[in-house]
């Protein structure tokens, strides 16, 4: 178990450059002080991991250090074959790519796991889709997914009831739900100066009146800008569409009852 988190410490090091002790932390699930045992167990091994003091200091590598402890087990391997989704890829027009990284992935293995991707294709598959729903890919998805990869802002129209609204939007993730997919944006006002200072105060989502969510199957026309916004480093795309649709859930739940108690 110790061993395993090892390696992760130094991956995510070699791969963040450098993270501080709570980063550490909650990316291991281990305390901070767990964190600095392991730092020293990692020095005492050899390897060259560098502390910084003070509060803005964290830990990093030495002088390039790359590791090639990038061997993968059986269950490794398992759930890397697993974590895709074939048809969200095959809607964002990633599906050759996948299959190209997969093939590489399977090279790359060790001789005795290379029947792992086909061992995972036949016992496992996720059918994405909910029941009586044909699974239509949106036609302005694999353009409106460029610019979340590009972080280009667009400009839409959006049919909403019997009306269309223009807006443009800073596009910063994409949610597929039971076959719909969303799309996670920041509406962009006239003269918003966000844009171009990034280092302005930083906004929850959550409490962000511009933060909204829409459904990609409702944009009737999107124009993606040659221009780049800057994107906000605190969003977190999994925790913004949890707190989005518990506000959903909650509410479709209102109802009014009487009780007459004696």
């Amino acid at each position: 178990m110790r061993a395993a988190r090892l390696i992760k410490m130094v991956l995510l090091l070699q791969s963040r450059r450098e993270m501080t002790a709570r980063q550490l932390a909650d990316e291991l699930e281990v305390s901070e002080r767990t964190v600095a045992r392991d730092v020293l167990a990692l020095s005492e091994a050899g390897v060259p991991v560098y502390a910084d003091r003070g509060r803005a200091g964290g830990y990093r590598l030495m002088g390039g250090y790359r590791t090639r402890l990038t061997g993968m087990g059986r269950s490794e391997a398992e759930a890397l074959f697993l974590s895709g989704v074939p048809s969200a890829l095959r809607d964002l027009g990633l599906d050759d790519a996948a299959s190209a990284a997969r093939l590489k992935v399977s090279a790359a293995l060790d001789p005795s796991l290379r029947d792992v991707h086909d061992s995972t294709a036949q016992r496992f598959h996720l059918d994405a889709p909910g029941w009586w729903q044909a699974p239509e890919t949106p036609a302005l998805l694999p353009a409106l997914a460029d610019a979340v990869w590009s972080d280009r802002p667009v400009q839409v129209r959006y049919r909403r009831k019997e009306t269309e609204v223009e807006r443009e939007l800073e596009p910063h993730g994409l949610v597929l739900k039971a076959g719909q997919w969303y799309l996670a944006a920041r509406v962009v006002a006239d003269g918003d100066a966000r844009r171009d200072t990034p280092e302005g105060p930083a906004q929850d989502a959550a409490s962000d009146s511009r933060w909204r969510v829409y459904r990609v199957d409702r944009f009737t026309e999107i124009t993606v800008r040659d221009t780049h916004f800057t994107r906000d480093a605190d969003f977190d795309l999994a925790a913004f569409w949890t707190e989005r649709a518990a506000a959903f859930a909650r509410s479709l739940l209102r109802t009014e009852v009487t009780l007459r108690l004696s």
